[in-house]
């Protein structure tokens, strides 16, 4: 029988591009251990369409 998975998969979507009204959006995947880290995870990456390092929160 199959071990039941504690890693998933989550979506990191960046918080200055929505205030900025620019079109699209910059969105990255990962995955997490969701025993480890049952809260939303903000992860610092790069934004190619601002051009910069901005804060990316995990939404639903």
């Amino acid at each position: 029988m199959a071990k039941k998975q504690n890693r998933i998969q989550v979506i990191l979507e960046c918080t200055e591009h929505k205030d900025s009204g620019m079109h699209g959006t910059s969105r990255y995947i990962t995955k997490k251990n969701k025993k480890n880290t049952p809260e939303r995870i903000e992860l610092k990456k790069y934004n190619p369409i601002l051009k910069k390092m901005t804060v990316h929160k995990e939404i639903k």
